[in-house]
C-alpha cells in the first residue's frame, strides 16, 4: 500500500501554514513553521518573492491541504469527491464531511489521539470496536447512531489509561459526536455540519480544481 514516508513537517511548510499533523509539537518551538515559515527544498525562501499564485495554483494547493490534513492519497481522494459529488447537496460541504466521517478522523475528533496519523495508527492496531465489533480500516465511512469503544483488552495498556486522565481535565468535542471518558466510549449523533469542521479550507477551490 502506497503512503507518504517523508518528513509531515516539510508538507505544512510547503503549504505555507500549519496543518498539526504531529498533535502538540505543532503548538511548541520545535515546530517547523516556527523555525523555517519557507516551503521546502533548496530554493525555498526564493519561493517566497515568486509573482501572484495562479488561480490553478489556488485550487491545487487547496486540494493538496486537505488531503495531507486528513492523510489522503490523491485516489482515494478523487473517489471521495465523485461520490460527494454524486450526492445530493453542495459538492464541497459533502466532500468534507466525508472525510470528517473517516473513523481515524472520528477518533482524532473525540480527543483519543493528538493527531490524525495516531488516531490512524490506533485503529490499525484494532484497539477499537464499532457497534461491538472489532474494525482496524481508518478509512470506515462511521453512521449517526454508531458507538465507538476502545476495547476492553486495551484499555489496561499505559497510553490509554494516560490518555483517560488527559481527556478528564481537557476535553473537547464537535456537537455531532459524545464522549464518555469513564466509559472510553464515543457516539455518533449527527452529521457533521459546515461549522463544525475546524480546519481553515475553502471547499469551493477544490471543486473547481476537480471541474477543470
Amino acid at each position: 500500500m502506497a503512503r507518504y514516508t517523508d518528513s509531515v513537517c516539510k508538507l505544512c511548510r510547503r503549504e505555507g501554514q500549519k496543518l498539526f499533523l504531529k498533535g502538540e509539537r505543532c503548538l511548541t518551538p520545535k515546530c517547523a513553521m516556527e523555525r523555517r515559515a519557507f516551503p521546502p527544498g533548496m530554493h525555498g525562501k526564493k519561493q517566497t518573492f515568486r509573482r501572484k499564485t495562479s488561480d490553478y495554483g489556488l485550487q491545487l494547493r487547496e486540494k493538496q491541504k486537505a488531503r495531507r490534513v486528513y492523510g489522503v492519497l490523491e485516489r482515494q481522494f478523487r473517489r471521495y469527491f465523485e461520490e460527494a459529488n454524486r450526492a445530493s447537496g453542495m459538492t464541497g460541504v459533502n466532500l468534507l464531511a466525508m472525510l470528517e466521517r473517516r473513523l481515524d478522523n472520528v477518533v482524532y475528533r473525540l480527543g483519543l489521539a493528538d493527531s490524525r496519523a495516531q488516531a490512524r495508527q490506533i485503529v490499525r492496531h484494532g484497539h477499537l470496536e464499532v457497534n461491538g465489533r472489532k474494525t482496524d480500516i481508518p478509512s470506515f465511512q462511521v453512521a449517526i447512531g454508531d458507538v465507538i469503544t476502545v476495547r476492553t483488552s486495551a484499555r489496561n495498556k499505559t497510553y490509554f489509561k494516560e490518555r483517560a486522565q488527559f481527556m478528564q481535565s481537557s476535553s473537547s468535542v464537535p456537537n455531532w459526536l459524545r464522549m464518555s471518558v469513564v466509559d472510553m466510549k464515543g457516539e455518533v449523533l449527527g452529521t457533521p455540519a459546515r461549522e463544525d469542521i475546524e480546519i481553515p479550507l475553502n471547499e469551493q477551490l477544490i471543486v473547481e480544481y476537480y471541474s477543470r
